[in-house]
């Protein structure tokens, strides 16, 4: 395109029109940071903020625990993934400041073994199989004391079955009958 020489003003470049003011596609920038999408996973309850207290550093972990991984934001070294916030796993190295997890993740349509080291702060101590433990005391107790009775004992969950079988009778002055009335053609 050539610009006429008569005029004075070439419409392309006119002020309703301006090449700076149009903007095209998408103007906001997609996140893909190491702590994208956390703004409320990574926040803090109210009264809770700042560093954790000393408890925090002073609990023994040992392989093979069970293990909560819970992001402190306030501690930023050794801060896990987004994903594992929440999840548990098993103790399979301890450090001086860190312990190795083994978290299962499910990728399509298996399960992997993932393996990471989280530092203390972001770790706190299972209860998930607190009842199964207590389960596996009280069953010892009962077979100890069944083999002092010379008895043998079923420690296995029985899943509760069906309702024992019952009669319903009603007496005949109760029983109502209901039945439609007759239809009746009345014109008139």
């Amino acid at each position: 395109w050539l610009k006429p020489s008569g005029s004075a003003t070439w419409p392309l470049f006119s002020g309703s029109c301006d090449a700076r003011k149009v903007s095209m596609g998408k103007t906001r920038v997609i996140s893909k940071g190491y702590r994208h999408g956390t703004r409320d996973k990574y926040s803090k309850k109210y009264r809770t903020k700042g560093l954790p207290g000393l408890a925090r550093y002073l609990v023994n972990f040992k392989r093979g625990d069970f293990v909560d991984i819970v992001a402190d934001p306030s501690v930023q070294k050794g801060l896990p993934y987004s994903f594992y916030h929440g999840r548990t796993g098993i103790v399979f190295n301890v450090n001086r400041n860190a312990l190795g997890v083994e978290v299962t993740k499910i990728v399509g349509n298996r399960q992997l073994r993932k393996r990471i080291h989280v530092r203390i702060e972001h770790v706190r101590k299972s209860r998930c199989n607190e009842a199964f433990r207590q389960r596996v005391k009280e069953n010892d107790l009962k077979k100890q004391q069944a083999k002092k009775e010379g008895k043998s004992i079923v420690c296995k969950r029985e899943p509760v079955g069906p309702k024992e079988m019952k009669t319903v009778e009603a007496n005949p002055e109760e029983v109502e009958v209901l039945a439609p009335l007759p239809f009746v053609e009345n014109y008139f």
